[in-house]
């Protein structure tokens, strides 16, 4: 008797989920096949999602490895091998996705994905992040791809050259429409404006689709742009008439518009930067409010103990008139925010130029000094707290179709995005991969990092649209039931699930081992391509 394990675990259901989305055919489409070859463009990319959704923090030089323990002929195709999965084969697959093009072959498929997902793209929302890579690159040949250089670090780690990612998802399941790769040193403000302009087509004002992201976006340069398209944006706290519009809803209390969640809202037309039709929803959140409070109660602590040194060296001074002593305590309470002074008290200070007895020649000199108390400033510890706990949206939405809540609710789904640079930016995924040494395959495998992005998002979105259509649950991590599950935690619930093979006198039998009822109710809530990996479940137990 011959008997062989192969691991599946949760990777059956990212096989299923890429193969619904036909991302195998698409690229071989694009990419051609060559008859020759053992495996194709295709699935060398399919074999490299499942190893970045694997979690097991392989980077995509052991892919070998990562396979010698996974069953292929389930995952991937009967027939093929680890070895085939090597480190040349993979560089000659992201050379010519490179050459293709990484943006046009990813938005080929998320294209593809979302019609047949029948996703709702009515918000579409952009960010950036920045992956801080190490060693030398080959730039050389790669003249005309993006630049591995330095710049502003969001991984707080300035001292590396660094490559820039934009994401672009639907605020409907944060599925991942579109993906750039920018250089190091490109600043947030260049490269959502050109995905404004580049969206003017595609959206348009007189569209049912609307472009959402950060404060950013929202400057005199890129005006002229979103004065074409639907957008969604916040508007800076730098600009002074963010704070006037504020302060003039916070007059207003009886015109707030309760939004529920801790949300109050007030909708004005404002005339700025030329925009037309153009609204600034100023936002009260409870949150921001309880945030805010105790951030500034610390920095109404430290000020207090500032200012009680500044008084002690004050008080030490001397100075020539009462005047000149009044005016560096005034120079010094104009930097205070929380405090002012409260009382002071000036002590004139006469004494002789020379020790002794007063002779004709020893002149009387007069000096000040200056004591103060503070009090602290309540009324601009409220004001403050206020103005913090509100944020402006600006949108040319029409508020005929469009109402404060649904503006609100429209621009809270930008942390769809945050949500996926979180995803993929962690521990358990590839990205400490990042050890390519040309800047075409760097780009090229930022690409299919957030491919693996579209399948988890896009299985996560499927499992629980069919448990909201079946009214069930399932267990959380703290076994209260949901409705909502992350994949990450459906992939924890699958781990342990084997594919067997038993051969005794040349008779082979198959099976999958580690099904339990949870799980098969899981699998039976996913796509036919999932249950067909699984298939054998009622073999195992």
């Amino acid at each position: 008797m011959q008997v062989e394990v192969k691991r599946i675990d949760h990777l059956g259901i990212v096989a299923g989920t890429t193969r619904d989305l036909g991302i195998v055919e698409l690229i071989d489409e694009a990419l051609g096949v060559d008859k020759q070859e053992e495996v194709t463009k295709g699935e060398i990319v399919a074999g490299m999602i499942l190893n970045g959704l694997g979690f097991l923090s392989k980077p995509l030089m052991l892919s070998p490895h990562f396979f010698e323990t996974k069953s292929l002929d389930l995952l991937v195709r009967k027939g093929v091998t680890p070895e085939q999965f090597n480190r040349h084969k993979i560089g000659r697959v992201l050379d010519e996705i490179g050459e293709y093009g990484c943006s046009n072959l990813f938005n080929a498929i998320a294209f593809q994905a979302c019609e047949r997902e029948n996703i709702d793209m009515a918000f579409g929302h952009a960010d950036t992040t920045t992956y801080s890579l190490t060693g030398e690159y080959d730039s050389d040949s790669d003249t005309e791809r993006i630049a591995i250089t330095y710049g502003h670090s969001k991984d707080n780690r300035p001292d590396l050259k660094q490559v820039v990612q934009e994401l672009f998802v639907t605020q409907d399941g944060g599925i991942p429409l579109m993906t750039k790769s920018w250089n190091g040193n490109e600043s947030d403000v260049t490269i959502l404006r050109e995905r404004a302009t580049a969206l003017t087509n595609e959206f348009g004002r007189s569209g049912n689709r609307t472009f959402v992201a950060d404060s950013k976006l929202y400057n005199a340069k890129t005006a002229k742009t979103l004065d074409k398209i639907n957008f969604i944006t916040r508007v800076p706290s730098s600009i002074k008439r963010e704070h006037e519009i504020i302060d003039l809803a916070l007059r207003q209390k009886e015109a707030w518009i309760l939004a529920g969640k801790g949300y109050k809202l007030q909708d004005f037309s404002v005339d700025f930067y030329g925009i037309s039709d153009q609204r600034w929803i100023v936002c009260y959140s409870e949150q921001a409010h309880n945030r805010s409070q105790k951030t500034l109660q610390r920095a109404v602590e430290r000020e207090k103990n500032s200012i009680k040194k500044q008084l002690f060296h004050l008080q030490a001074k001397r100075f020539s008139s009462h005047v000149d002593a009044k005016k560096e305590l005034s120079l010094l309470s104009k930097k205070w925010k929380f405090h002012r002074v409260s009382e002071e008290q000036l002590s004139e200070l006469k004494f002789y130029d020379k020790p002794g007895r007063p002779t004709e020649t020893n002149t009387l000199r007069c000096e000040w000094k200056i004591n103060a108390l503070i009090a602290f400033d309540q009324e601009i510890f409220d004001h403050t707290l206020a103005q913090r706990s509100c944020f402006v949206l600006a949108t040319n939405l029409s508020s005929i179709t469009h109402s404060p809540a649904n503006i609100l609710a429209g621009y809270k789904g930008q942390d769809k995005c945050e949500k996926g640079f979180a995803f993929i930016k962690s521990n358990e995924f590839f990205t400490t991969s990042l050890f390519l040494k040309k800047p075409s395959r760097i780009e090229a495998l930022l690409m299919i990092m957030v491919l693996a992005l579209l399948v988890y998002s896009i299985a996560q979105r499927r499992l629980r649209k069919a448990l909201a259509l079946s009214c069930l649950t399932l267990p959380s991590q703290i076994n209260q039931p949901t409705v909502k599950p992350t994949m990450r935690w459906i992939f924890q619930l699958f781990e342990g699930i084997d594919y067997v093979t038993v051969t005794i006198d040349g008779v082979k039998t198959e099976m999958i081992q580690g099904i339990n009822e949870l799980r098969k109710k899981i699998i039976n809530l996913l796509s036919v391509n999932v249950q067909q990996i699984y298939q054998n479940f009622a073999l195992g137990g």
